[in-house]
């Protein structure tokens, strides 16, 4: 029979999953589109962004999700996490055009700051937020559930940042991102929702099912690294090296979808024509969560995979608006119920009592080798992309559809390599 979580949990599950998805979505897909539009970055200043980002979070998760399992306590790290991510996100408000313009007369030379100072801000940011979700939330949740309810609580959970997606676009929809003001009430906003859910948690987070460590703080933190920790779940293993080049597929394109929107496509209302792809996907993907929980790994995981590329398909081919709807509802679908079920599957053969400590590996399939080879996929893919003057007589690159091409090939590897991930799974 299937454990049943409390209202309680699903409050805390649906509060700290949707909001810190919120996070990073601004981090991930606005904070591009920030620094594009007002710092004028090239496709090389977004992919250095995005790794050193990546790098900053893999580390973070690994010592931090070992503390987390050394100290037997997710709750700390959860909240107080969240607060003081909620006030590095407010520190974004104030870099602004206007104030290093006066500090730096040169455009040039403003231009360049604003781009170094986005980075080295997004990087504080992305200390805090793993520390708070990726490392600390993310072990709390396999805490909390168990091989009955974790397809269920895994598939709510991954259908998060397609939710996040829709309040971000929907939400700041009538905002006009080419000017300066509009970036400031959108980390302003942020960053103090991200800080009252960290308060909130005070209250409805606990860690009856937590259990400090016997293992040592330095054994604990390469714990997941270890060659015996490998050769004794080698199903792991197998899944965490699918779920990065999984991972490698959708950063390739990610870091460009909203700019290939709007600039590529001219697609100004890309959030009215999203939003029902965002719905439709998201309802999949929670559905996908129980049919995992029923039929096992191998049918749900080769099903998002089907809806991936096919949608990286149309979203090669096709440039109008009823295909690019199609083709973005099977690539969100298979990109969110792909996450579901991976991720369902890598807590299900996460070693008993071992969460915190098995972070450091997902977080650096998921996040740190993506992260950075990924967006130099991209940058690759678009180094010959066309240029567009702006109207202060800088000049922009326009990402071109090759990077769903890219994503393609690269879906299509982890595809071949599927057979011996899945290995005797049902």
């Amino acid at each position: 029979m299937r454990t049943k979580l409390s209202r309680k949990m699903w409050i805390a599950l649906i509060l700290f999953s949707l909001i810190g998805q919120v996070a990073w979505v601004v981090e991930n897909m606005y904070l591009n589109v920030f620094i594009y539009k007002m710092f004028r970055a090239s496709a090389a200043d977004i992919s250095l962004m995005v790794a050193a980002s990546a790098a900053m979070a893999t580390l973070t998760t690994i010592l931090m999700g070992a503390l987390s399992d050394r100290l037997g306590k997710r709750r700390p790290l959860m909240c107080f996490g969240y607060i003081i991510w909620g006030i590095s996100i407010i520190g974004f408000a104030f870099l602004r055009t206007d104030f290093l313009g006066a500090l730096f007369p040169m455009a040039a030379s403003a231009m360049q700051i604003g781009i170094s100072l986005t980075i080295i801000l997004d990087c504080v940011m992305t200390f805090f937020g793993s520390t708070a979700n990726d490392a600390a939330y993310n072990a709390w949740l396999t805490d909390n559930t168990d091989d009955t309810n974790r397809g269920m609580a895994e598939g709510v959970n991954s259908m998060m940042p397609l939710i996040a997606i829709l309040v971000v676009f929907g939400g700041f929809m009538s905002f006009d991102l080419d000017k300066q003001e509009s970036w400031t009430a959108i980390f302003l906003i942020i960053g103090i929702v991200v800080l009252i859910v960290g308060v909130s948690g005070l209250f409805l987070v606990n860690d009856d099912k937590t259990t400090a460590s016997a293992v040592s703080y330095p054994e604990s933190v390469i714990y997941s690294f270890r060659p015996s920790t490998m050769k004794a779940n080698p199903a792991l293993y197998l899944c965490l090296g699918g779920f990065i080049i999984f991972n490698i597929a959708i950063q390739i394109y990610m870091p460009y979808l909203i700019i290939y929107y709007e600039v590529s496509l001219g697609m100004a209302n890309y959030v009215l024509i999203m939003a029902p792809a965002i719905i439709l996907a998201a309802v999949v993907t929670a559905l996908w969560g129980r049919f995992y929980d029923r039929h096992g790994f191998r049918r749900s995981v080769l099903m998002s995979l089907t809806w991936l590329m096919l949608g990286f398909l149309i979203l090669y081919l096709v440039r109008t608006t009823i295909p690019v709807f199609m083709g973005s509802l099977f690539m969100m679908s298979g990109y969110l119920s792909g996450m579901a079920i991976f991720g369902a599957r890598i807590r299900d053969l996460t070693p008993e009592g071992k969460a915190g400590m098995m972070q450091g590996a997902r977080i650096f399939s998921q996040v740190f080798v993506p992260g950075i080879v990924g967006p130099w996929i991209g940058k690759t893919v678009l180094a010959n992309a066309e240029q567009i003057q702006n109207s202060d007589g800088t000049f922009s690159f326009v990402p071109n559809a090759n990077i769903f091409l890219a994503a393609l090939v690269t879906a299509g590897i982890l595809l071949l390599c599927m057979p011996k991930i899945i290995g005797k799974d049902k």
